[in-house]
């Protein structure tokens, strides 16, 4: 079995699904090298290039309350981008709304809704690496509920190896992804943070109520990765517990952690108080980055088991596929002996996919074998179901739900390896599309098998 990073393990992802040696390399040498855009359920695609559709999810070109716009950033997060147009048009940031979260150091395309903006409103916004190309208006504001899935154009620099030897080995690995459907959908490295990866720590211990673990978690628990300012903070903190002085020696990027000093500073034990002054957002992140920990380590398991991810064991929940491909996780069932050979009919057919729940108050396991393998999960990582207090922070929900166990990659493609002048090395192109709520970075830790995911970008 091939070695996988510490790293990976500590989010849950302990396995590969295939046995390709990886090609290495690193991604995102530069924004360029990751670019992003997005496709609508409608198939309307933002594009960098800024080229639009005209009538982009029946939009129309007679004034209405939401201005339909594309957005491409560069180095940009998300939440940050669009804080900065809301301040460039002099409106609440709650006015702009988008389906989905984009990778920060990338080069992105998107869609996004600007309630009660004019064409003219847009010409304001002069944002270094920012643009917003207004399309059309529409009839209400943009969701999840809109979006498809992204489009990825990766580029892995300084592969050492000659190019027949990549294309072969990069062929290799996604012929055997085919077999199984497509890639494990473990929720990728961005989901829990690269370089300091506490958030399902910190979402663990809130899910049982130890407030005061969680805080200190948050704020304190250091990384060698982070800026050497931020460890030298954190590390004080931890040894003096002085709240006061944290506030005025915790770097000012550390924006989220100085809203929480602030409250402890003056009241140093309400630890749910200084988490009520976190974005809602940002409180429901925590919560969920634990409950996506226990399923990387459910589907980790599974694979451990050599049980199948393109066939439905008895116990095991399926869910229902759209036309459009994505699952459909509010209709589900659970296989049993009678239903079996049915099941599995629609699952080859792709019509059904097999799923694992995701922990909450409201989802019960898996039955059968995997069952009792979420089970042992679960006691390994001393959590049980009936301590979990989703809801100890205020409209913070953790009702759980189910997840499939592989995500489709669509039009793959290997346009372009090309050596280096000596000969010693190579990069390589690739393209393909997912679906929403699946992560590039899972494709590419299959595809290069890295040693070190800080060094190689991820």
């Amino acid at each position: 079995m091939l070695a996988v990073p510490s790293l990976d393990k500590t989010l849950g992802m302990e396995v590969y699904a295939t046995k390709t040696i990886g090609v290495g390399g690193l991604i995102r040498e530069s924004a360029e090298d990751f670019v992003v855009e997005e496709v609508l359920v409608d198939g309307s695609k933002a594009q960098v290039q800024a080229a639009t559709a005209s009538r982009v999810l029946g939009s129309t070109p007679s004034k209405q309350r939401f201005l339909l716009c594309v957005l491409v950033k560069r180095n940009w997060d998300t939440f940050m981008a669009i804080k900065n147009i809301a301040k460039q048009l002099g409106v609440d940031q709650s006015r702009i709304s988008f389906a989905g979260i984009k990778d920060a150091k990338a080069v992105t395309a998107q869609h996004i809704t600007i309630e009660n903006a004019s064409t003219e409103d847009i010409e304001k916004v002069k944002v270094k690496d920012i643009e917003v190309h207004p399309v059309g208006y529409f009839h209400e504001m943009l969701s999840l509920y809109y979006l498809l899935g992204n489009n990825f154009t990766i580029t892995i620099k300084a592969i050492e190896n000659s190019k027949t030897t990549v294309e072969k080995q990069i062929a290799q690995a996604m012929q055997e992804l085919e077999v199984v459907g497509g890639i494990p959908n473990f929720f990728g490295h961005q989901r829990f943070g690269t370089t300091r990866p506490i958030t399902h720590l910190v979402g663990k211990a809130l899910a049982v109520g130890d407030f005061e673990e969680a805080a200190m978690l948050f704020l304190a628990k250091s990384s060698v990765d982070e800026h050497p300012s931020s460890r030298q903070a954190r590390e004080e903190l931890k040894e003096t517990k002085d709240f006061k002085w944290a506030l005025e020696n915790f770097p000012a990027q550390l924006r989220f952690e100085r809203l929480m000093l602030r409250h402890l500073a003056e009241k140093p034990e309400d630890f749910i108080g200084a988490f009520k002054r976190l974005p809602l957002k940002l409180q429901a992140l925590f919560v969920q980055a634990h409950q996506s920990f226990l399923f990387n380590r459910f589907l980790s398991s599974r694979i451990k088991n050599d049980l199948p991810l393109n066939k439905a064991e008895v116990g095991d929940y399926v869910v229902a596929v759209e036309r459009s491909g994505l699952p459909l996780t509010t209709i589900a069932k659970m296989v049993t002996e009678e239903n079996s050979a049915q099941v599995n009919e629609q699952v080859g057919a792709r019509r059904l996919r097999v799923a694992l729940p995701i922990v909450g108050v409201k989802q019960r396991l898996s039955g059968g074998v995997m069952g009792e393998l979420e089970r042992e999960v679960l006691g390994q990582e001393n959590v049980a179901l009936e301590n979990l207090r989703f809801n100890a922070l205020s409209r913070v929900s953790g009702k759980g739900g189910l997840r499939t166990v592989v995500t489709p990659i669509r039009d793959f493609k290997l346009p372009n390896v090309s050596e280096s002048a000596n000969g010693r090395s190579c990069q390589a192109q690739i393209s393909f599309m997912l679906l929403r709520g699946s992560y590039a970075t899972v494709l590419l830790r299959e595809i290069m098998k890295p040693s070190d995911l800080i060094n190689a970008g991820f």
